[in-house]
């Protein structure tokens, strides 16, 4: 199955929502149905058209993407059915070709996000609490 990745279009915008809800779900079991639905919201009209948002596909299929703002990786999301098929890795390597260095916040109770970072090169630079969730959040960064 050939991926690819683009730049993100308004016309995926309901194919980038699908994967998001079944990839933060799976990864983020702990969050709020509540804080859930108020992130969706924001992914839509905050998020992307603040965002260089970048989309992976398959058989012109959105299967995942990445959000950024400058070297802030806002988000990166991969449709649990294309985990460990090299789209995360993709992704992040476009990340890393337009940005020498990288930073993201993670949940530190997000298992599979983690250890996506570790095996990629990220270091923790510091914990504190997300102050929405209340849950422990790790900064991470990359090419420092």
């Amino acid at each position: 199955m050939t991926l690819s990745i683009r730049q993100y279009q308004t016309s995926d915008l309901k194919a980038l929502l699908t994967s998001w809800d079944k990839a933060n779900r799976l990864a983020h079991p702990f969050l709020s149905e509540a804080f859930i639905q108020q992130e969706r919201h924001n992914i839509e009209h905050l998020y992307l058209p603040n965002a260089d948002t970048w989309v992976a596909t398959r058989h012109n299929t959105v299967v995942g993407f990445i959000a950024l703002i400058g070297n802030e990786v806002g988000g990166l999301f991969v449709d649990p059915a294309h985990h460990g098929s090299g789209c995360g890795k993709a992704l992040m390597d476009k990340a890393c070709g337009l940005h020498s260095t990288l930073k993201l916040d993670v949940f530190e109770a997000n298992n599979l996000g983690r250890a996506f970072y570790n095996r990629y090169g990220f270091n923790q630079s510091k914990k504190s609490t997300h102050e929405a969730t209340g849950q422990p959040l790790l900064r991470l960064v990359y090419g420092v």
